[in-house]
């Protein structure tokens, strides 16, 4: 498979007959990664989409080498049966996707109004798109996030839809102050346009929270958020993530992330590390309080505990720890 043209570390492979991309209303960016099954899944749901919208899929493979994901896809798009493109982000992490997916989008699609953002482990609600663009106008909101719905690989594993790392920071449509993860996510082409490339900063590429990073960046800057709960997209959990370790280094990473983007956030201000500091050491002071909070409404000592990890994680940040699950995808 070679590429049909190259924009520095993106290579365009192919893209489908007759796009007219000055006719897209959406494009809707998929970021993959040794995946290829899954995201056939994920590209389904999105043909299978209810709306009068016109809109363009952009794959974004982030293994270069291989491409699985390419391979799988490109065969789509070249026989029309979803209008897009598939590209390949020679950089690797998820942050260098994300970014080469974006920029890909303002390129080549001038005329679009909303980016909306998907992963390679998830499955879109028929109604996925519309509604999302539908309560960005509703709402008259420039951001807008939705649920990520867990399915678990066994019954057995539904008892940790409740726990943080898993359930959606929302139940009620309508305006909100903080979103926190693209797993589902609209972007107006205007926030796009004023945040300006690289979207994504690449310090969050192999840890995540570049998307928490962006989304604080763009709250602090003005622009106005929203959550649509009826655009649900149902995320495959393999079983390696309802183990212990798996739980615990995640709520670790919550913790880390949170300490990094809020220092940005008071970069230039008087006493900016001491404040984000104290506020470290006060939530790790309060977390077994928390904690007990938790476990006694929840009953669930995983739920419980997670307060502490999360305000672990928040001093450990000060100390240079910055656990990269993403350097090691097998074990994610």
């Amino acid at each position: 498979m070679k590429p049909l043209q190259k924009d520095g570390p993106v290579s365009i492979l192919g893209r489908s007959p007759g796009l007219i991309p000055e006719t897209i209303e959406a494009v809707v960016t998929v970021p993959t990664f040794r995946r290829p099954e899954q995201l056939l899944a994920t590209l389904e749901s999105l043909r299978l989409q209810e709306t009068a919208r016109r809109f363009a899929v952009i794959v974004m493979e982030n293994e270069a080498e291989v491409r699985e994901g390419a391979h799988a896809a490109l065969p789509l798009f070249e026989a029309g049966i979803l209008g897009g493109m598939v590209i390949v982000a020679h950089e690797r992490g998820n942050c260098s996707a994300y970014n080469a997916g974006w920029q890909t989008a303002v390129m080549h699609f001038p005329g679009f109004r909303y980016l909306l953002v998907i992963d390679d482990d998830e499955i879109a609600d028929g109604s996925w798109l519309e509604n999302m663009c539908a309560a960005a106008e509703k709402y008259e909101a420039d951001i807008v996030g939705g649920p990520q719905v867990p399915v678990f690989a066994s019954p057995a594993h539904a008892k940790w839809a409740e726990h943080p790392v898993f359930a959606p920071p929302y139940k009620k449509s309508g305006r909100v102050g903080a979103l926190y993860s693209s797993g589902n996510l609209l972007i107006g082409r205007h926030v796009l346009a004023a945040m300006g490339p690289p979207f994504l900063d690449l310090k969050f590429n192999f840890m995540g929270g570049g998307d928490s990073d962006f989304l604080s960046r763009a709250a602090q800057r003005g622009f106005k958020l929203a959550w649509c709960a009826e655009a649900a997209v149902r995320e495959a959990v393999p079983p390696r993530r309802v183990e212990a370790d798996w739980i615990r280094a995640r709520s670790l990473r919550n913790g880390v992330i949170s300490t990094l983007v809020e220092k940005k956030k008071r970069a230039g201000t008087r006493l900016a590390n001491i404040r984000v500091l104290a506020k470290s050491l006060a939530l790790l002071a309060a977390s077994p309080f928390r904690a007990l909070a938790r476990l006694a409404s929840t009953g669930s000592p995983a739920i419980g505990v997670y307060p502490i990890h999360v305000a672990l994680g928040r001093v450990l940040a000060e100390f240079g720890y910055a656990n990269e699950q993403y350097r090691q995808p097998e074990k994610n």
